[in-house]
């Protein structure tokens, strides 16, 4: 069997064989275990279909769709291992990848840091896969980008530009000691920007879904207009401290950040703003607002995410903030070992539960202060408060006793996700986002936050 990349253009519904089911990855990772005369071990196989369509300038541009597979051989003797990947899952293909795989080994390194394999795992159960998605066609697709087209051209003032992916995937793991591990799921992600042809008004929005069927991107087209709309002729206002009203994909840009930094490793070693003064770490401490819960939860209806991680690990429900205090931090299976601890595995998803507010309720609430649609650009400026520098884009307003009343020029902002959650004011309905700096299966709500820092004003739409 053989399955090169390929891009298949006007391509319709997922293929059969495109996704192989649980047992067809089983049948191809055991032929990979079974011609092991290595230590050890461990096949890693995963691929998909993904279509798409992208337009700009207010015409279709491009569709099309590609198919993929993978298989990574990792073979060891003791602490020596070393892995060889293809895409040809060819029986000859097979032979060779393990052959080389065992052949690198031998000549690795010792990795001072090598774990024995895992046995068979017990997994939660994710049902990630959605039919309507896995059928979409071509015509579905674009008859999706044209809720936006239609409008915008009728506009005659607006340029529409979008990314519409949707399809389907799986990923299985196995191992001589009879690990095996499979998940599959289906995903549609759609981003959309609407310019003024004007240059001076931007907006955006964007959805993600497991389920096609569960998107209404008619909504979606709405949004952003409306956001291009309202933008145009941004007045400066002053950099400061200022109340801000963050939609969701802008919590999630910020407040994802302080997962990178849950590692019981890094605060164990000094490296971490979860590092207790005088020693030890900070979990049991309160570290943000007591309304605060941040989780990671595969099955989650709202996350769906994969329940193990690469090396077959599995992750389940992982409280990070509860109530404000930190709840835990994650451990590696090595430093779980080194510290006499319990292992998690890092998480696959994330997700801060919201409340009742809408953005709305909370702007009536708001005398003075700002509205932030999304951010990007985000740097780090000092990892020990996860201080991170960024600028806000398409779709930043003043509010002016409990009304959106000007578009103002984007912003650079100093802050750190502990500030922020530490001065919440408000909190909306969580939402999955369509996608972070650092993507992942993320939920976030909106929130209302006091003292937020501006620091300088950007000339960029």
């Amino acid at each position: 069997m053989s399955a090169p990349k390929r891009l298949i253009a006007g391509a319709s519904a997922i293929p059969a064989g495109a996704v192989l089911s649980r047992d067809e990855a089983q049948a191809i990772t055991e032929k990979v275990v079974k011609l092991s005369k290595a230590d050890s071990i461990n096949a890693s196989l995963g691929g998909g279909y993904t279509t798409n369509v992208r337009f700009a300038a207010n015409q279709m541009s491009t569709a099309g769709a590609v198919t993929d597979v993978q298989l990574a051989v990792q073979s060891a003797y003791g602490p020596k291992h070393a892995v060889v990947t293809t895409n040809d899952l060819s029986d000859d293909s097979i032979a060779r990848c393990v052959r080389e795989s065992e052949r690198l080994a031998k000549l690795a390194p010792d990795d001072p840091e090598s774990m024995p394999d895992l046995g068979p795992q017990q997994y939660v159960k994710v049902e990630a896969w959605a039919d309507a998605t896995a059928a979409a066609d071509a015509a579905q697709r674009a008859q999706a980008a044209l809720t936006a087209l239609a409008p915008a051209r009728k506009a005659g003032d607006l340029q529409a530009a979008g990314f519409l992916i949707c399809g389907g995937g799986y990923t299985a793991l196995a191992n001589q000691k009879g690990m095996f591990s499979y998940h599959r799921s289906t995903n549609t992600n759609y981003t959309l920007t609407v310019r003024t042809n004007d240059g001076t008004g931007s907006g955006w929005a964007a959805v993600e879904n497991t389920d096609w069927a569960q998107i209404d991107f008619a909504a979606v087209a709405a949004r952003a207009i409306d956001k291009a709309r309202t933008s145009r002729n941004p007045v400066a206002v002053e950099p400061g401290r200022w109340t801000v009203i963050l939609e969701p994909q802008a919590v999630g840009d910020l407040v994802q950040l302080i997962a990178n930094y849950a590692d019981a490793r890094q605060a164990d070693e000094g490296r971490s703003p979860f590092v207790k003064q005088g020693g030890g770490n900070k979990i049991g401490e309160k570290i943000v607002d007591s309304r605060v819960q941040l989780f990671s939860d595969p099955a989650d209806p709202q996350l769906l995410a994969q329940p193990f991680d690469g090396e077959g690990f599995p992750i389940a429900r992982q409280e990070w903030i509860t109530n404000g205090a930190l709840k835990q931090l994650y451990y590696s299976r090595f430093w779980a070992q080194k510290q006499s601890k319990v292992a998690t595995g890092a998480p696959t998803s994330l997700k801060m539960a919201g409340g009742t507010a809408s953005i709305d309720e909370m702007v009536r609430s708001t005398e003075r202060g700002i509205l932030v649609t999304r951010l990007w650009y985000l740097r780090e400026v000092d990892p020990r408060t996860i201080l991170y520098t960024g600028l806000t884009r398409d779709g930043t307003f003043l509010i002016e006793n409990g009304k959106l009343t000007k578009s103002v020029r984007n912003l650079r902002f100093n802050e750190s996700p502990l500030f922020m959650l530490n001065n919440l004011e408000m909190l909306g309905r969580a939402e999955r986002l369509a996608g972070t700096e650092q993507g992942g299966a993320v939920v976030m709500p909106s929130i209302k936050v006091r003292d937020f820092n501006f620091t300088s004003l950007s000339e960029a739409v």
